[in-house]
């Protein structure tokens, strides 16, 4: 027997459906959309390696310099950085190749010492000499390893040990084998600079080794965007029950929501910045580095805390989460990798807060190495000043809105009332030319 009952589906109304298809298919494509534009930023990207550009000075003048181009020349290519020689005059000393990366003029240097092929020779000629001989003493190389460290230790400082390393084959194919007919092979120490000539010393201008740094320019830019729009949203809600978008003054509520928006994001700058500080391991960052921390998210903060303001007032609240979900991937994008692996198109990202932001936090971090405070602060200070203004606009917008709202709301319960009022009345009326009329009496 079959059952007189709907199916299920027959139950659902067939409006309803209509109306879940375009959600449906908006988060598809604003997910497909944002997740394709941060891929895109990796495509192809150790292919660009010959963007990052490596300062060579050769104050050896001598083999040893020799072996080392030769062994770029055999690296050479768009997944190996472009070695970029230049004379003495222009460095003379190493402090002047560091001081070169410091400023962010390369992203690293390579540099042969002086005299290290002729004090090579002598330690194959010599067992004394070579007994006190240091391979490391022949080259040097300079990187920063907090600038966006986990690039510059895959492709920066991989690529140096290849060069270092291809350096000392090259040097045994030109000296090392004609060395090795004349040299006293019975003296250990001479063997041992034969077989071993030539190493680098290591210069790292801020050591970042520990776990929590591939978060820095990752994870950490969500969070100067999430919080803002987490409360922003609890703000607006509490503002509208206790009514006082219709109550107070819009430059009451402005200069109330101003000095919120300052205590908030002023909190949620010491939050970040302490549990940056906490995970530091042997970091070893000063006080005041961590005070100019909190200030420079302070101000991306309240940048996003504005941005947020703005867009709750002017976009409709389901279609919110798309805006935030964007504005979030466009800011992480630009601070994900060095722009120098990324396609050319995404250079735009140099305009968006969060990468001007963490290039001030790179300096800080640095102890001032890797200065763009000449861009970063014109730029950070130029959101900081529109968003604000147009922040303003939006809380006198928004009072209007809630006060025609208001009126609308009063209209519509003054007719129902009305209304109910008139269907009482027409109710009393029919009811009484209803009632029957008692008969007269004599």
């Amino acid at each position: 027997m079959k059952s007189s009952r709907p199916g299920i589906w027959a139950q659902i109304p067939k409006p309803f459906f209509k109306a879940i298809i375009p959600p449906f298919v908006l988060l598809q494509v604003i997910f497909l959309a944002n997740l394709s534009y941060l891929y895109g930023t990796q495509y192809r990207s150790a292919h660009r390696y010959d963007s990052f550009h490596v300062l060579y000075v050769d104050y050896d003048g001598g083999v040893v310099g020799q072996s080392l181009l030769g062994a770029y020349n055999i690296l050479k290519g768009n997944d190996f950085p472009t070695l970029i020689e230049h004379p003495v005059s222009d460095y003379p000393t190493p402090h002047d190749v560091r001081q070169a990366v410091c400023k962010g003029h390369f992203w690293a240097a390579a540099y042969t010492s002086p005299n290290a092929s002729s004090r090579l020779e002598a330690a194959l000629s010599d067992e004394k000499t070579a007994l006190s001989y240091n391979n490391s003493d022949a080259m040097g190389y300079v990187w920063n390893g907090a600038r966006y460290s986990a690039f510059s230790m895959g492709a920066i400082y991989s690529s140096l040990q290849s060069l270092i390393q291809v350096t000392r084959v090259v040097y045994n194919e030109l000296n090392g084998t004609s060395a090795a007919g004349w040299i006293d092979s019975s003296k250990p120490a001479i063997v041992r600079a034969l077989l071993n000539p030539i190493s680098a010393t290591e210069i790292n201008i801020k050591p970042t080794t520990q776990g929590a740094r591939v978060l820095y320019n990752t994870v950490s830019m969500v969070m100067p965007i999430l919080p803002q729009f987490f409360y922003m949203m609890a703000l607006n809600g509490i503002s509208t029950g206790f009514q006082l978008f219709t109550k107070l003054k819009p430059q009451t509520i402005g200069q109330m929501r101003i000095g919120i928006s300052l205590l908030y994001t002023f909190i949620a700058a010491l939050c970040m910045s302490g549990y940056i500080w906490a995970f530091q391991e042997d970091w070893n960052l000063s006080g005041a580095q961590f005070v100019l921390t909190w200030v420079t998210n302070w101000l991306l903060m309240h940048i996003n805390f504005l941005i947020m303001e703005v867009a709750t007032a002017f976009i409709p609240l389901p279609f919110l989460p798309f805006f935030v979900l964007t504005w979030i991937i466009l800011n992480v994008s630009s601070t994900i990798a060095p722009f120098e692996l990324s396609p050319g198109f995404y250079r735009w990202g140099y305009s968006l807060p969060a990468h001007e932001a963490y290039q001030v936090l790179v300096q800080i971090w640095t102890g001032g190495c890797d200065n763009q405070l000449y861009r970063a602060l014109p730029i950070l200070f130029s959101w900081w000043v529109a968003s604000l203004a147009a922040a303003i606009f939006a809380v006198h917008h928004r009072c209007a809105s809630a006060v025609k709202e208001e009126r609308a709301a009063g209209v519509s319960n003054s007719t129902r009332e009305e209304a109910s009022t008139h269907d009482t009345l027409c109710v009393s009326s029919s009811n009484a030319l209803d009632e029957p009329k008692a008969p007269a009496t004599e």
